[in-house]
């Protein structure tokens, strides 16, 4: 059988028609499948799809909402101006910022809530003492304090004034201590002298140190504000209470010292120290198991008229003689008893003796 070249032709481009078609229906099935595939896959997640990044979801429906408009702006309303309504004298007002400076609609700053009032601060008004209110000081070091005040008068029961001289910086519980010792204590003490009191000299209270002044030392109570020297307390009759003044009453100063001793933890004066010499010291310093210090010597009084002073020696007196040394004293007294017998007695007018009499020695100190 024999075959010529266009039934060869022929026959094999049959074939690769046959081909084609078939690889056509191939892939047209292979895409119908990879499509259904899909669509399942829409239906459920990937199960190791943990970040979603597989087959997109469908999205939600969005809603529209509806904003109401603002109400219109009524007839008899005043225009509105950007610009700031100028002064009298045409400079634009002050508290109007304009908007084209930086900071203008900035929103303000919400106010820091207020510091709650203490029970000391409360109960200390102003029918106690004048005595407002300062900050807080901070520092430097452990010095300053919370709750502090400014006393500057105390206020008596008949509503008179006690002037603190100069103002003293004080932490509440001091200056109430101190405000009730002068109005119960030497309120009374000042009526007893025939007078009122008018004014308290106060010597030092707040000052970041340590005790004494000496450096490296503790801090001292007045580092702290919690401290007051007191060196008077001037009456109105213009008499001045020297706490530490020796021509003032013995009596006096000792009821000071009992009252205070009485109500302060820390009393130093004469006698505790020469840093207290000429004041007294008063603190509340809080120590273990409420112990308490008062060292304040209340010495004698000064005599009102000095000693009288021995008479001077008249110009004729004999000289006197000097003693003679311990060991040269015997073998002196054995030679002047040598040279000069002792005399015979001699009577006298009435039947008696007369005694020798030895000139007298300056006895040795």
């Amino acid at each position: 059988m024999s075959f010529s070249l266009p039934d060869f032709r022929r026959k094999w481009s049959c074939r690769g028609y046959m081909s084609a078609r078939a690889a056509m229906v191939t892939a047209v099935v292979g895409l119908s499948l990879v499509l259904t595939e899909r669509a399942e896959a829409r239906k459920y997640a990937a199960p190791l799809d943990i970040f979603g990044l597989g087959t997109p979801r469908p999205r939600a429906a969005v809603h529209s909402v509806k904003i109401p408009l603002p109400k219109p702006r009524p007839d008899e309303a005043p225009e509105a101006t950007d610009e700031a309504a100028p002064e009298p004298d045409g400079r634009p007002s002050p508290d109007k910022a304009s908007p084209d400076k930086p900071g203008a609609n900035k929103p303000a700053e919400a106010a820091p809530p207020e510091k709650q009032l203490s029970a000391c601060r409360l109960a200390l008004t102003e029918e106690i003492a004048i005595a407002p209110s300062i900050p807080d000081i901070r520092g430097p070091g452990a010095c300053g304090g919370e709750d502090l005040v400014r006393l500057e008068a105390i206020v008596l029961p008949d509503k008179r004034k006690v002037s603190v001289k100069p103002a003293a910086i004080l932490r509440c519980t001091m200056a109430s201590a101190i405000a009730d010792w002068v109005r119960k204590d030497m309120v009374p003490l000042a009526a007893s002298l025939g007078s009122t009191i008018s004014d308290l000299d106060n010597f030092d209270s707040f000052e970041c140190r340590g005790r004494n002044r000496v450096v490296g030392a503790m801090l001292s109570e007045h580092g702290k504000a919690n401290a007051l020297d007191v060196r008077a307390i001037k009456l109105a009759s213009g008499q001045s209470i020297g706490l530490t003044d020796r021509t003032m009453s013995r009596d006096v100063r000792e009821r000071v010292l009992h009252s205070v001793c009485s109500r302060f933890s820390t009393v130093l004066g004469p006698g505790s120290d020469w840093y207290h010499e000429d004041h007294i010291h008063l603190d509340l310093a809080q120590r273990r198991n409420d112990y308490r210090i008062c060292q304040w010597n209340v010495w004698d009084p000064m005599p009102q008229v000095a000693p009288l002073l021995p008479a001077e020696r008249p110009e004729d007196a004999p000289p006197r003689e000097v003693a003679a040394k311990p060991e040269d004293k015997g073998a002196a007294d054995d030679e002047a008893a040598e040279k000069s017998p002792a005399p015979a007695d001699k009577p006298t007018a009435d039947g008696g003796k007369a005694w020798q009499h030895k000139p007298a020695t300056k006895k040795r100190r």
